[in-house]
């Protein structure tokens, strides 16, 4: 039975007889769901050219600098877990709907921050309202597409629009900084929000699991105590090292997790709706997927975290200059997405996917590497060059793994893939981030008629050494950003050479994982 036609069973009426094929109202609704898609994504990325802006406004320390980016992915990856469950129970149109609403006030807050302090808690907050979308997103969409080709054709929008998404924010934020200041890159979400909701309400579907169970509220309380303290755990481990916090939040998940999983084997043995069904960790092609899709948004994320500062702070671009130059990378994701859809008709889903990551390291190997310093020519080159890898990696990975799954439990597989996705990208900021951050801390050099405080300050971000710079005389001035700028160079190769072999681990691990994936794809219709 389709869960799409629940209003029908609920009715007391049969399910009608329907051609498998989605309509124009079908593909009206996929493009709806990319206005969240779009606004999610974004958020996680567009902060990116207005980091100097903000370091220079709200002088935060370069651990919270770090925050103000992490904390947003931190919470979505907590939250989706629960939160898809919850949409398979209540409905996933509903729960989108609750989302963007709350999504649009806390934009709002975000934008008119008049401290640090207040700009984390609402990226938080941004962070717990995304988590309510975005499993909504691609579990109506395996409802809406049961073809196989138009399921794969809209997973590959989908994944267009959440990785060119990604791609889009620097973008975007880039040409709102050049006209307003930093807070309006929040504004934009509102007039989406606007035109989202009723448009839902028109054209989108309410699915559910037609069999739920019970809400089940420690399993839920379970999968928050494991997913936030290990994510807590992976940034704080990259800005801090081993210390008590880092040890007390690995315990904390280690437990947690432990926990819940016992808690999903035992309900399944006593025929209750598990939040998750566990055992699917077991198949090699769907945690194959999983692991690929993480990585992808790894590299991505870390790109984009060193790139942004480069070509403002060290190449000296203004931020709208700087986003252009990701233009190309962002068109090839997209045209990428798509043209998954045609290769995976001659090449294996495993070989694209290996080859994908080979392309990130390529990218990678590009922008560092290539001349004695980076340009913005060799970071074009390297963005549009991984961006294919990112396009054909997300396309397949995120079908493999929704199509793994009944259409009915798809809310908890988005949920998964997406928790997935979120989970890169803090990796990408805090591991890759925290070293480049490490890297510029341990080399730059501060001239001695800079006073104590200012030293700190330079010593935290490439962003608040050019602020001290400022203030010096032009000797001084000089000085400092010269080993900053080489400081902050070194730091760029370092964080290339370990994402490089990082991409190319992933590749061999891919290649081995996803063989049969093709067939897992056809026999999960």
């Amino acid at each position: 039975m389709s869960d799409v036609d629940v209003r029908s069973v609920r009715a007391g009426g049969v399910p009608p007889e329907r051609d498998e094929r989605a309509g124009v109202r079908g593909w009206a609704g996929l493009v709806v769901l990319m206005l969240p898609v779009l606004m999610v994504s974004m958020d996680n990325t567009v902060l990116a050219f207005a980091l100097p802006e903000i370091s220079a406004e709200l002088s935060p320390s370069g651990t919270a600098l770090l925050w103000v980016v992490d904390i947003y992915a931190l919470m979505l990856a907590g939250l989706l877990v629960a939160m898809g469950s919850l949409g398979d129970r209540v409905g996933r149109r509903r729960l989108l709907l609750v989302g963007a609403v709350g999504f649009g006030v806390v934009s709002v807050v975000a934008a008119y921050s008049p401290n640090v302090e207040t700009l984390i808690a609402s990226r938080a907050m941004l962070g717990v309202f995304g988590a309510t979308l975005m499993p909504s997103t691609l579990s109506l969409l395996r409802n809406i597409f049961r073809d196989r080709t138009e399921r794969r054709m809209a997973i590959a929008t989908w994944a267009a629009g959440f990785s060119g998404g990604a791609a889009l924010g620097p973008i975007i934020g880039g040409w709102v900084l050049g006209h307003f200041s930093w807070g309006a890159i929040f504004l934009i979400n509102v007039p989406v929000v606007l035109v989202l909701v009723p448009l839902a309400l028109w054209l989108l579907p309410e699915s559910r699991d037609p069999n739920p169970g019970p809400v089940d509220p420690t399993s839920i309380a379970l999968s928050l105590t494991t997913m936030l303290p290990a994510t807590f755990a992976i940034k704080h481990l990259a800005g801090h090292g081993v210390d008590e916090q880092t040890i007390a939040a690995v315990a904390v998940a280690i437990a947690s997790g432990w926990t819940f999983v016992r808690r999903q084997q035992a309900r399944a043995a006593r025929g209750k709706s598990p939040l998750i069904d566990v055992s699917l960790f077991a198949d090699r092609v769907f945690t194959g997927a999983l692991v690929s899709n993480l990585l992808s948004i790894m590299g991505l994320a870390g790109f984009l975290y060193f790139a942004s500062q480069f070509l403002q702070l060290v190449v000296g671009m203004e931020p709208m200059e700087a986003a252009l130059v990701l233009v190309p990378g962002l068109v090839a994701t997209i045209a990428a997405g798509f043209l998954a859809v045609r290769m995976v008709r001659v090449l294996s889903i495993r070989v694209l996917v290996s080859g994908s990551f080979v392309l990130s390291a390529s990218g990678y190997a590009i922008a560092a590497f290539v001349g004695d310093v980076p340009t913005a020519a060799s970071l074009l080159v390297a963005f549009t060059v991984m961006g294919i890898g990112i396009g054909l990696a997300e396309t397949l990975t995120n079908d493999v793994i929704i199509a793994t799954v009944p259409a009915s439990k798809s809310g908890a597989a988005s949920a998964i893939s997406e928790t997935a996705y979120e989970i890169g990208a803090v990796l990408g900021t805090a591991v890759l981030g925290g070293l480049l951050t490490a890297t510029y801390r341990a080399g730059v050099m501060i001239p001695s008629d800079v006073g104590p405080v200012d030293t700190v300050r330079a010593q935290e971000t490439l962003g608040s050494a050019h602020q001290v710079a400022a203030g010096l005389g032009d000797e001084g001035a000089m000085r400092l950003l010269s080993s900053a700028h080489a400081a902050f160079d070194l730091g760029v190769q370092r964080t290339s050479a370990v994402a490089i072999g990082v991409a190319l681990l992933a590749a061999f691990v891919a290649f081995r994982t996803l063989r049969g994936a093709d067939v897992a794809t056809t026999n999960h219709q």
